[in-house]
């Protein structure tokens, strides 16, 4: 019999299509024109052929190698790690050519929209104004919870909004000596509590920065470290900030001053710096830490919100947990989102080099000048030559969930998720930490980690980052908001308490790329204005987590 159910073939040199519904075995598709048999069954999101492949044949999807055939796959059948391995198209900087040609989007419908945000003496412009609590290292990180914990009820920034669970029934039951079986029967209740006024209404958040560096390290981990903590301190949407130090550590607060004074720093910005091992007590460390952070807050709570032009947004791309939606859906609108605000004269970072390898000579051939394709041609190479050096390499980048939902090489995930940055040239490209300068599409060199690399992303400048999901992912940051993107209304629907946007709606003819991309356009101004608030600030998910250049992909 013949079954209308749908599927999607990227691009006409394509020789497999995605499934957007299960494909049961024995029913047909057409695909141009061409009566094609399912062979086995096939699940949404995975991939089959369109035609017969043999060994070694190369297998293409969005136009680009993402594959090699390890026998042979007859036409209809299903795409899998048993008879595909990672391949990916070659690359050569001596293929450049500075000819590349955009066709900008008509952006007429925005040129004239603002959002309200925070205006800095250096001329960059947050989307909230919050203060940071940043320990130099580790020693320091149960002064930091201290500190929190102080801070956020007596001021009344405690996150009350994610509500608590009460251990009430439990408790009652295991006392009056109820089995293990039988508390595992007994319902938790969840408490929902409303939000707090905090004392200092322009201050958007208190945030508390942990981690597990600053000493014991190498020296360049250090440096790097500081470099990290600096590009947060000089972030647009941080207001001031307390760093806390032991005093022996090699992340020394002359370190930090120094990576501070190699960037355009607002020199407005309230910063207090307190070494332990120069105060007479904890006690009194703490107290005077306390002291100054609230003397800040009075600072911060001067500035307001303000209209400012869309091109004075610096938006971060990330992809986490992605599935075989992702790449046709999420990131494919995010591109468009993209290429709206270049268009407009705003700035995207796009990160997660190892998820940008298989598309490599796009991104040169996109590159506006040859030292920047050149330099993203030497980064990607010594990255993966590291990678490769300790056992791993970018081959190795596909989590079990990605492979599971159909992302079943490196380079199929890497084209789906490179689609982030849509078409626009790309102005520059920055090594971790290195600070944004120019606006229009940059190149960030970050792992593939979720969290470390929007930890980077928000150090070289991003006042707001976009996050493309298919699977699930809580993630947030401290300094900026992170606006979860599903790729599937499943998703969506399923997981609504941790995803604020639906791309779902291309898969089921409701939307366009387009129009979903104008839709998140008018999403983020909500957000950058603070008249939206993202799941990941009402869950109180605020991750934060440097990355010391070693092995993560």
């Amino acid at each position: 019999m013949y079954s209308k159910l749908k599927t999607l073939k990227i691009h006409s040199k394509d020789n497999v299509i995605v499934a957007l519904e299960d494909l049961k075995k024995g029913t047909y598709i057409k695909v141009n024109g061409d009566l094609i048999e399912i062979t086995r069954d096939v699940k949404s999101k995975h991939k089959l052929s369109i035609q017969n492949l043999n060994l070694n044949d190369k297998i293409i999807m969005y136009g680009v190698v993402v594959g090699v055939a390890q026998k042979s796959i007859t036409k209809g059948s299903p795409i899998n790690t048993h008879n595909i391995k990672d391949e990916i198209q070659k690359f050569s900087i001596n293929n450049y050519k500075k000819s590349y040609c955009w066709k900008l989007p008509n952006v007429d419908k925005f040129s004239n929209k603002n959002f309200l945000g925070y205006k800095r003496s250096n001329g960059s412009v947050g989307t909230e104004n919050n203060w940071l609590v940043i320990p130099l290292v580790f020693c320091q990180n149960r002064n930091v919870e201290i500190i929190k914990a102080t801070i956020l009820k007596e001021l009344g920034y405690e996150n009350n909004s994610q509500g608590s669970y009460d251990l009430e029934n439990l408790i009652k039951h295991f006392k009056k000596g109820s089995s293990a079986e039988q508390l595992m029967d007994i319902e938790i209740d969840f408490n929902n509590r409303k939000k707090n006024n905090p004392l200092f209404p322009n201050v958007d958040g208190i945030y508390f920065l942990t981690h597990d560096g600053g000493c014991g390290g190498t020296r360049e981990d250090s440096k790097t470290l500081c470099n990290l903590l600096a590009g947060y301190i000089n972030n647009p949407n941080v207001a001031g900030a307390t760093i806390l130090s032991l005093g022996c550590q090699h992340a020394q607060i002359a370190l930090l001053k120094r990576s501070l004074k190699k960037l355009k720093f607002c020199k407005s910005k309230p910063l207090f710096y307190l070494e332990q091992q120069k105060i007479k007590s904890e006690k009194q460390f703490i107290a005077e830490a306390i002291k100054k952070t609230f003397i800040g807050l009075v600072e911060a709570n001067k500035t307001e919100r303000t209209p400012q032009p869309l091109h004075s947004l610096v938006v971060g791309l990330e992809c986490g947990g992605s599935d075989g939606f992702s790449g046709i859906t999420a990131n494919p609108t995010v591109g468009y989102f993209s290429d709206l605000l270049v268009a407009l004269g705003g700035s995207v970072i796009i990160s997660e080099f190892p998820e940008l390898h298989g598309i490599e000579q796009d991104l040169i051939n996109r590159c506006l000048e040859l030292d920047k394709a050149k330099k993203f041609v030497q980064i990607m190479k010594t990255y993966n030559a590291k990678a490769e050096a300790l056992g791993s390499g970018f081959y190795a980048n596909p989590s079990p969930g990605n492979i599971k939902d159909g992302l079943i090489t490196n380079a199929i995930k890497s084209a789906g998720a490179a689609k982030k940055g849509g078409t626009s040239p790309v102005v520059d490209v920055l090594d971790y930490t290195e600070q944004l300068t120019k606006k229009g599409l940059n190149l960030l060199c970050t792992p593939g980690n979720d969290v470390e690399s929007t930890t980077g992303i928000v150090a070289s400048g991003a006042n707001l980052i976009l996050f493309t999901t298919g699977l699930g992912t809580p993630t947030g940051n401290p300094a900026v908001p992170v606006i979860k993107i599903s790729s599937n209304t499943s998703l969506f629907n399923d997981m609504n308490d941790i995803i604020d946007f639906n791309s779902g709606d291309i898969i089921d003819g409701k939307e366009t790329v387009e129009s979903c991309g104008e839709k998140l356009l008018k999403y983020i101004t909500d957000v950058a204005s603070g008249k939206k608030i993202v799941c990941a600030r009402q869950l109180g998910q605020n991750d934060f987590i440097p990355w010391k250049r070693g092995i993560s992909l």
